[in-house]
Parts: structure tokens; C-alpha cells; sequence
């Protein structure tokens, strides 16, 4: 079974994945963060960073697009294939009340009309064989809304479903309705993958155990939380200290020198602690330190502290 990175706004950006892909192994694909196209038709320089070929050399990516207009999605999708990606990924699971509230995303799913007139005008296109995968949720308001979404999904030729089992109104905090994937797991033709809730080896194999015919797995903050996961997952070894370290040390060098400001090196790695720590026994006040933080001497002083006096925990802890 395949595990796949999560795409994760703010934090999974082409540092974060050049840093894991070196030091980690177990991601079969990573999945970025979306961009946005509009109908001027041309990628910005900040999502050419993102998605530009150069910033992802010999790393397995994907690259994700959020939009309800079949137009910008096509066009998005020939130059993605022209940068030589093979696979393009549509997001209609983001819970973002902004999002929704311009029918994107989650909000998509409210109208299932569109949704079909979207699949019909994208299909229909020369996308110079770039496969479209999907990831969605089981409704906007209510899972009882699945059957009718996967009867549109299954009049087109969809390259995987990455379905999350939480509805729109869920957002990330109410426990993924397991329950419900069971219900939705006979009506779904395509290649399947499982996105939600997964943060630790023991999560990932009762998941991979309990539904066989999956594609893959699909992990977001347990990946983050703990870098090694994926590794753990296929029965490999949990991350070293030497690991974690030049993991952490390479992404922060990483930051610093694509965004040549100290301050935004040390946000960015404050986006990264707010996971990692729960990989760490104790240093509450340590973490402190590092989210009060403005500059790096007081921000490598925490982090030095943490590495040299914390013990490491062997799953990261989810109760804090």
C-alpha cells in the first residue's frame, strides 16, 4: 500500500520537502499545496516556487489545484503536463469558510449540477494524458450526501479518490466518521485512498489492515508531528536524534536562505514546532520560548536546549 504526504498550507512548501525527502524514506508521493488559477492564465512567482520543476528534482510530487472554473483548471493542467507532471489532483475537501463561501473547495459539493458540468468540461478536454485524482470529503452538511457525489464520480475516469471521512462542517476537529468510509467504500469504482486521522504506525496499520484494497494512505500532521511515520509504517526504524537534527537543521538553513529574512525563517519553523513537539518528553517552557521567539538567536537557543535535553518520545503525543 502507497502512503502519500498531505498537502499542508504554510508548511509543507519546498523546503519542508526537499529537508524530509533527504532524511526520511516511506512517502511514495507528495502532495502540494494548492494553487489557484484564475483567468489571467499564468502562475505567479510564488506558486512557480512551489510547483516549478526545479524546486521539486527528485522528489515524487504532485501538484494540487482549487478552483470551480473547468477553463482555469484545463489550462493549469496543460502546463503542469508541459513541466512533466504526470498527475494533477482537485481540491473539493477544504473547509475554509472563505473557500466555501466562493464555491471551492468543499463548497463544490453543494452542487452536484456544477460538479457533473465540471468533470463533463474537464474529461472532455486534451489534457495530454495528465491524470486527475480528486480529494474530497463526504458531504458539505452531511455524510447521507456521499451516494449522490459518488454517482457523479463514477461517470468519470478518475485516476484515484482520496477521500477524507469528515464532512465540511467537521472542519478537522470532530473524529474522522469511520463508519461512514465503510459505507462509501462499495460505491466507489475508482482507485481509493484514506486521508484522515492517521498519527501514528499503529493508526496506519490498523487502517492498511482493515481496508486491503485501498491504493494508499494519505498523512498530513502525523508526518509532521513525526517525520519518521512512514518509514515506522512500512516496519522501519523510528527517527534517530542525528535525524531529527539535521532534518531540523536543513530545513531552517533551507528557510534562510530562499527567504533571506531571519523573521520569516524562524515563523516558519514555529509552523513546523507546533506538530514536532510531540515528539519531544516535557519542555513546556522550552516551547514557550520558541513560539515567543523574534529573531534567531533566541529562536536557536530554544531549539539547541530542546536537542540537547529533552528525551525523544516513540510516538508523538496527541493529548497535549
Amino acid at each position: 500500500m502507497e502512503l502519500y504526504f498531505a498537502p499542508m498550507e504554510g508548511v509543507t512548501g519546498p523546503q519542508f520537502r526537499r529537508a524530509h525527502h533527504n532524511y526520511f524514506s516511506g512517502v511514495d508521493q507528495y502532495y502540494l499545496p494548492f494553487i489557484s488559477p484564475t483567468q489571467d492564465h499564468v502562475f505567479t512567482p510564488r506558486e512557480l516556487r512551489n510547483v516549478g520543476p526545479q524546486a521539486n528534482e527528485g522528489i515524487p510530487v504532485v501538484p494540487q489545484l482549487l478552483t470551480k472554473r473547468a477553463g482555469d483548471f484545463i489550462w493549469a493542467v496543460k502546463e503542469l503536463g508541459k513541466m512533466g507532471y504526470r498527475e494533477v489532483n482537485w481540491n473539493l475537501g477544504c473547509p475554509s469558510g472563505t473557500v466555501v463561501a466562493k464555491g471551492k473547495g468543499a463548497g463544490m459539493l453543494a452542487d452536484l449540477r456544477a460538479l457533473d458540468e465540471f468533470f463533463e468540461t474537464v474529461f472532455s478536454a486534451d489534457l495530454g494524458g495528465v491524470a486527475i485524482s480528486v480529494k474530497t470529503r463526504l458531504g458539505l452538511e452531511s455524510p447521507e450526501e456521499f451516494p449522490a457525489l459518488a454517482e457523479v464520480f463514477a461517470r468519470y475516469p478518475i485516476s484515484l479518490l482520496i477521500l477524507h471521512p469528515r464532512i465540511r462542517e467537521d472542519y478537522y476537529k470532530v473524529p474522522v466518521r469511520e463508519e461512514e468510509f465503510v459505507k462509501a467504500l462499495p460505491l466507489i469504482g475508482c482507485p481509493l485512498c484514506y486521508n484522515g486521522g492517521l498519527v501514528n504506525a499503529e493508526g496506519c496499520a490498523r487502517a492498511a489492515e482493515k481496508f486491503p484494497k485501498l491504493r494508499g494512505l494519505m498523512i498530513g500532521q502525523g508526518l509532521i508531528a513525526d517525520p519518521a511515520l512512514a518509514r515506522k509504517a512500512r516496519g522501519g526504524p523510528p527517527a534517530s536524534w542525528e535525524e531529527l537534527q539535521a532534518f531540523h537543521d536543513a530545513l531552517y538553513q533551507g528557510y534562510l536562505r530562499d527567504f533571506a529574512s531571519e523573521k520569516n525563517a524562524v515563523f516558519h519553523m514555529k509552523e513546523l514546532w507546533s506538530y514536532f513537539f510531540r515528539l519531544f518528553e516535557g519542555g513546556e517552557k522550552l516551547f514557550k520560548q520558541i513560539k515567543k521567539a523574534q529573531n534567531g538567536s533566541s529562536y536557536e537557543s530554544a531549539v539547541n536546549q530542546i536537542f540537547r535535553t529533552l528525551p525523544l518520545r516513540e510516538e508523538a503525543d496527541w493529548s497535549r
